[in-house]
């Protein structure tokens, strides 16, 4: 019986895979969907009389909903975060500041993009806060000189270094694994070092030989509201790191600092109407985050239904099999496939990977080193994945096939996250 179970969840893993991929049923739905069919092939039941019963309605799809909570937090947080930052002008500020500094030569004012743009996104990120970004960064990179394909690289990029040291995205580890927050933080240099370093080289290596087009063929001047604005006070540029700072140095918990951080910048931007752009900050914050904090509810459920006792049990040795026992082993299984992050894959952490790398650490892997395994993995996903809905907006924006942005990232962030799993396996071994 156990032989047929484990072919019917790797079958309900299998199928929905492919559907994700080929994009017929989109995340959202189908983890909901995987969770309640691998609890019925191991034989929960739906519903029972007794309380202490494990069942789908009440642990599944109840507990599940509530699994990711801190994350959910975190993430709406961060929402309205970003949302203040681009209300009172900091973010536009900054970009400014960084374009006039810059001047107009290719390759410091990509640099120049890639640095203020992953504080920006480490501070907020998601759909909304890649788009406002880029209808600024790249309009003025294209004009500068710099291919549309090669600008949109940048933008992704500093999306992915942004992730790496999110205050909003910190969550899904600690729920993911039982981690502390100052262990999540941790590592969070060692997972983000080798992606700053691989992005650098990309962008240099890619500007100085095929990322320039001739001025001539470039996009019509930067926006209006950029070179006009009169922006904010030069104080008020430090608050996007403000949050950040108080998560990695002083170790304190994501709301409060998010909390914090809107205070301070309530306080640096002096805006008109502040209890007005307080409040609407919150509610489009929570607006441009909703997609994503649905997609955590559906982790929740995979979450609950895969560490379940019946699937725990079923899955134990397969499970055991391929837990890595040595640091070479590590280094291969978790760089070899990191590809399958992509794709919604099933090292994916917006999808299966959540789930798989729990189980991981349930059947006795060390849960840092899946973390950080997850996370490296994670780098793949974040700047390549033609799936990202920030990706397609990106390709859309300039003009360049999504996937030509998978095959000019993929073998670079591959690269770096084998160095990051080969630093890693002298630290959680």
């Amino acid at each position: 019986m156990n032989t047929l179970q484990v072919i019917g969840i790797l079958g309900i893993f299998a199928v929905l895979v492919v559907l994700m991929m080929s994009r017929k049923i989109p995340t959202i739905l189908a983890l909901p969907i995987m969770a309640v069919g691998i609890s019925f092939v191991a034989g929960i039941p739906f519903i029972a009389k007794d309380a202490e019963t494990f069942t789908i309605a009440k642990d599944v799809l109840e507990g599940g909903a509530m699994r990711m909570s801190t994350a959910i937090a975190g993430l709406i947080f961060g929402g309205w975060f970003g949302k203040m930052l681009t209300k009172v002008g900091v973010t536009r500020t900054i970009i400014r500041k960084a374009a006039e500094l810059a001047g107009d030569k290719p390759l410091p004012i990509a640099l120049a993009f890639l640095a203020v743009c992953s504080v920006i996104f480490a501070a907020s990120n998601g759909l909304g806060m890649v788009i406002l970004v880029g209808t600024i960064i790249l309009p003025i990179m294209i004009s500068a000189g710099i291919s549309p394909a090669v600008s949109g690289i940048v933008l992704l990029l500093a999306n992915g270094i942004g992730v790496t040291f999110s205050v909003g995205t910190l969550g899904v580890y600690i729920d993911v694994l039982g981690l502390p927050l100052e262990t999540v933080t941790a590592y969070s240099w060692l997972c983000g070092i080798p992606l700053i370093i691989a992005s650098v080289v990309m962008v240099v290596i890619f500007i100085k030989f095929n990322g320039k087009i001739s001025k001539a063929w470039a996009m019509p001047a930067v926006e209006p509201n950029i070179t006009m604005e009169k922006g904010v006070r030069t104080v008020a540029l430090i608050s996007p790191i403000i949050p950040v700072v108080l998560v990695f140095a002083f170790k304190m918990q994501l709301v409060p600092a998010i909390l914090i951080g809107v205070v301070c910048t309530l306080i640096l931007s002096t805006p008109k109407n502040p209890v007005q752009v307080v409040s609407s900050a919150f509610v489009e914050g929570i607006q441009d985050t909703a997609g994503a904090a649905a997609l955590m509810i559906g982790i929740g459920m995979t979450l609950k239904a895969v560490m379940a006792p019946q699937v725990s049990e079923i899955l134990q040795p397969l499970i055991n099999a391929i837990i890595p026992s040595s640091p070479l082993m590590f280094i291969l299984v978790f760089g070899l496939l990191s590809p399958l992050a992509i794709y919604r894959g099933p090292l994916n952490v917006w999808g299966l990977g959540s789930g798989i790398v729990a189980l991981l650490a349930a059947a006795g892997m060390n849960p840092i080193a899946a973390m950080v395994a997850l996370r490296l993995d994670s780098n793949v996903q974040a700047v390549c994945d033609p799936t990202n809905s920030h990706n397609v907006w990106v390709a859309d924006f300039t003009k360049t096939d999504v996937n030509e942005y998978l095959k000019k990232t993929i073998i670079w962030i591959a690269v770096s996250t084998f160095i990051g799993l080969i630093a890693a396996s002298f630290m959680v071994f």
